[in-house]
């Protein structure tokens, strides 16, 4: 048996999947990315003294405003009534740079995997765009899904 592209119908045109048969159930996931840079970046991140401002703060309240606008940036995403999103961050020094991580909850009739992977993509990208005055070198790397629950599938962890 060959799995089907849950998006695609019986034609191979792509549609928006339909969930009006599937229960509400509480759902949760978390999304990891990291965002490497030159350890004096990171020490003015740190510091607070990076030009454009707080720069963990605009790259947390831009992550937590992207999951909210998952369904208008990802094609065929449902809009879900999100009840929590965090973004956190975690500095490292070897390598030097820093640890992003989103998790997102719902409860609704599909999960929110997407809405975390965004909250990550657009922190880190918040991230570069504060700094890049200072580091255009700057890279990200290993955003994926972490974790997830709830739903028919259950649950993932990487």
């Amino acid at each position: 048996m060959t799995a089907r592209l849950s998006h695609l119908n019986d034609k191979g045109e792509a549609n928006m999947v339909d969930v009006s048969a599937k229960a509400v159930t509480s759902r949760s996931a978390r999304a990891e990315g990291f965002v490497a840079m030159a350890p004096a970046t990171l020490e003015l991140i740190l510091a607070g003294n990076a030009p454009k401002g707080d720069v963990l703060a605009t790259a947390r309240i831009a992550g937590i405003m992207a999951a909210k606008r998952t369904h208008e940036l990802i094609p065929l995403c449902h809009a879900l009534p999100i009840t929590e999103v965090t973004v956190e961050f975690e500095p490292s020094r070897d390598p030097p740079g820093l640890k992003v991580e989103a998790m997102a909850k719902v409860d609704a009739k599909t999960g929110v995997e997407m809405e975390a992977l965004v909250a990550v993509s657009i922190a880190c990208l918040t991230i570069y765009d504060m700094c890049k005055a200072v580091d255009r070198a700057m890279s990200f790397s290993d955003i994926r899904l972490k974790e997830k629950t709830g739903g028919r599938s259950g649950t993932f962890r990487r």
